[in-house]
């Protein structure tokens, strides 16, 4: 593993999303008396605490659901919360770093597949426009489709950043014995070989590699009533499993 140089210091920034917006996603999967709510979506960690109930609260009225769920939502929101605040504090290294987004989703009758490179020192990219952008040039009319992208792409950069927060340490290099940092990060150790800064110059978020084009290319499939009928009921017998 190569060295960071010595002015690789003045990357370094507090814990945070590497978008535009420092939203997180949220994921609650929820069984209450037998009866399950699953849900996605982006919460600001800047708001109040109170905002937790309140959100708890409206869903459960808006959806008809039992008052027992208005307490796990909000202690669902509150433990992956406490999770990024316990991030927030510390030091994570902002150099240019591209990194493999895979998407495999399923949204109602519509499924996607598609992967592409991300620039995580790119602070202005915005997964929610590339999301809309998605959903325009490839004519998506499901309107729940654009933010289930927006959130599988923060919720992989999300992983990524979080285990890239870096704790420096000193090595000895060099013929006199010259003492400089170097940032250890599982990520960066395990995904040496994708580190692809060097092949590409591009300051954009998002990069797909020429000569992969006709391999990965978005695929984007409508199914059939029957077929996401099936689908449910499978992904709802492999549920109970784990209940």
């Amino acid at each position: 593993m190569k060295s960071l140089p010595p002015n690789a210091y003045k990357q370094s920034v507090r814990f945070r999303m590497p978008t535009a917006e420092n939203l997180i996603p949220m994921r609650l999967d929820i069984d209450v008396d037998g009866q399950r709510f699953k849900d996605s979506f982006l919460w600001n960690p800047n708001d109040p605490d109170s905002e937790m109930v309140i959100f708890a609260k409206r869903t459960v009225k808006d959806l008809g659901l039992p008052p027992g769920f208005v307490t796990q939502i909000a202690q669902s929101i509150q433990s992956q919360l406490m999770e990024f605040r316990a991030l927030e504090g510390q030091e994570m290294y902002a150099s240019e770093r591209i990194v493999p987004i895979k998407l495999d989703l399923r949204v109602n009758k519509t499924v996607i597949r598609d992967q592409f490179l991300w620039d995580l020192s790119n602070f202005d990219s915005d997964p929610e426009e590339f999301a809309r952008n998605f959903c325009s040039d490839l004519e998506i009319q499901d309107p729940e489709v654009g933010p289930a992208i927006a959130i599988a792409i923060r919720e992989q950069l999300y992983e990524i950043v979080s285990q890239s927060v870096s704790s420096a340490r000193e090595i000895r290099v060099g013929k006199k014995g010259r003492r400089v940092a170097e940032y250890i990060t599982p990520s960066r150790a395990a995904n040496n070989a994708m580190d692809l800064t060097k092949l590409f110059g591009n300051k954009a978020s998002v990069i797909r590699k020429r000569k992969e084009w006709d391999l990965y290319e978005p695929l984007v499939d409508i199914l059939s009533n029957e077929e996401a009928e099936a689908l449910d009921a499978k992904e709802e017998r492999n549920a109970r499993k784990y209940y």
